[in-house]
């Protein structure tokens, strides 16, 4: 039988950046051979416990525990030598090395002569992916694998080390279903190893297969242990928001206005033969499994991905788009499903990233811009959006996910646009900041904005959309209207043969 008892307790830890206090009194406790489960709200102060612990950022008060004695944690040496191991929600894994080589680096085995010992680390590394139950090869390069298995290998990472505490960063964020379930296998196989694992997710329905228990924090602080049997969704939601969401798509119906966008026949190497219109006041969500094309859709109407046939009208006229100013100039915005490398400019502050698509709005002469408006510009959507940041000068990197997001729609709300679309609007994200995304996207509706939204979340897609268009390998499917439409028929047209 595993020992329960207490191996990580992290108290009245307390740290504050620029004056501005971060934690508050956070407290966590780990049992061994448990998974707690850390949920907050985006800036709810999760990251930032997470790099306490991990020596990446100094604590101003507080203490830590392991195993009942005082631990220094300053940098992330004193980390791996108390047993603790974090896997990124972005991997650190170099493409071009073996698994083994990834697995092993910084700490490579040594032979005779000095010389890397590469057939004993793949010995090695074999023995630890069997413990996993992972079907690689310890010499495949790492840039071959999948998401899922890059994943393994990061597990594989930690293991290596003897990690005691492993820490894992929103780990089914970009997972199939199929692959979720195998991870969750393996987290249980871990945890019957005596591995005490720290579960970083907003997925609130996945916790029931993992969790032993889930620590909330909220604006810094530690507000609730709940043990995974008490642990319903309407509980932890007004633990995490310090309110009660009683509805969690806030959907409202608009009369719909003139059609805005008519996409006919496109086609190049990604879809077959699409047309779709969306209408001034519409949610159109398009759903279907990965892979089935729905983002390249998107792409090639915002002009990333050249179209080979087909024609866009924007307003009833037919329209060129072969780039994305093409798009910008036509009033088309796209909020991007990778925020990080494709919806802002992680160097660039709050204030720049905001005003980058509208430039025009903020010059002061053709040759300089007005740092005043952009100030100003920057100020309205943080009021507006309610984007958690010490000021408009803050760098979009060091935000949190839901903050970030909410900078790339701001982005595009300065921009004005007619058509907005949104792949994976709410992905990585928590409950409160999804249901701000979504009372955002009702105003716009309101304001006669057509929404071409799509999402592999279908409770949101039946959510929010007033009209559902599935596909599968790069052709459309079928149509629902909103009233009509259930998870059970959605899939049933994600999965079907095209006529």
């Amino acid at each position: 039988m595993i020992d329960t008892d207490t191996i990580l307790e992290m108290t009245h830890i307390n740290i504050s950046f620029s004056g501005v206090h971060i934690l508050k009194d956070a407290d966590l406790v780990l049992k061994r051979g448990q998974v707690n489960i850390l949920l907050g709200e985006n800036g709810a102060g999760k990251s930032t416990l997470m790099k306490v612990l991990t020596g990446a950022y100094h604590k101003d008060s507080g203490e830590i525990r392991i195993n009942g004695e005082p631990v220094t944690i300053n940098n992330a040496a004193d980390a791996e030598k108390n047993g603790i191991s974090m896997i990124y929600q972005e991997f650190n894994l170099i493409p071009n090395l073996s698994v083994a080589e990834n697995i092993f680096l910084g700490k490579e085995l040594v032979g005779f002569g000095g010389k890397v010992d590469f057939e004993g680390m793949n010995r090695e590394a074999q023995k630890i992916l069997d413990r996993l139950h992972v079907a690689i090869s310890p010499k495949t390069k790492v840039g071959k694998l999948g998401v899922a298995q890059q994943q393994m290998v990061e597990i594989a990472k930690a293991l290596s080390v003897d990690a005691k505490i492993v820490i894992m960063d929103e780990p089914t964020s970009a997972l199939t279903d199929e692959e979720i379930e195998n991870l969750f296998a393996i987290v249980n196989e871990m945890k019957t190893h005596g591995v005490s694992i720290i579960y970083i997710s907003h997925r609130l329905e996945e916790f029931k297969y993992v969790g032993d228990y889930v620590t909330t924090m909220r604006d810094g602080s530690t507000v609730g242990l709940t043990p995974i049997a008490e642990a319903s969704h309407d509980r932890l939601v007004q633990l995490m928001v310090g309110r009660e969401i009683k509805n969690q798509f806030p959907h409202v119906e608009q009369e719909l206005g003139s059609e805005l966008l008519r996409v006919s026949h496109l086609s190049n190497a990604h879809v077959h033969d699409v047309s779709l219109t969306v209408h001034a006041g519409e949610i159109v969500g398009i759903a279907g499994l990965m892979g089935a094309g729905r983002t390249e859709i998107a792409r090639a109407i915002y002009g990333i991905d050249p179209i080979d046939e087909g024609e866009i009208f924007v307003a009833g006229k037919k329209v060129k788009v072969a780039s994305p100013a093409d798009a910008i100039a036509h009033h088309v915005g796209f909020v991007t499903e990778n925020r990080r490398d494709e919806g802002l400019i992680m160097t660039l502050d709050i204030n720049q990233n905001i005003t980058l698509p509208a430039l025009r709005a903020i010059q002061k002469n053709r040759l300089a811009l007005s740092m005043q408006k952009e100030r100003q510009v920057g100020a309205k959507f943080m009021h507006d959006l309610d984007i958690k940041a010490v000021n408009g000068r803050q760098k979009a990197g060091t935000l949190s996910g839901g903050n970030q997001q909410k900078v790339v729609i701001a982005k595009w709300l300065e921009a004005q646009p007619q058509i907005l679309m949104m792949d994976e609007p709410t992905r990585g994200i928590d409950v409160g900041a999804k249901y701000e995304i979504y009372t955002i996207m009702n105003e716009l509706k309101k304001h006669g904005v057509g929404i071409l939204m799509i999402s592999s979340e279908l409770p949101e897609v039946i959510g929010m959309s007033d009209r559902i268009l599935t596909m599968r390998e790069g052709q459309l499917t079928g149509e629902l209207d909103r009233g009509e439409a259930t998870q059970e028929k959605i899939m049933t047209l994600a999965t079907s043969e095209v006529e």
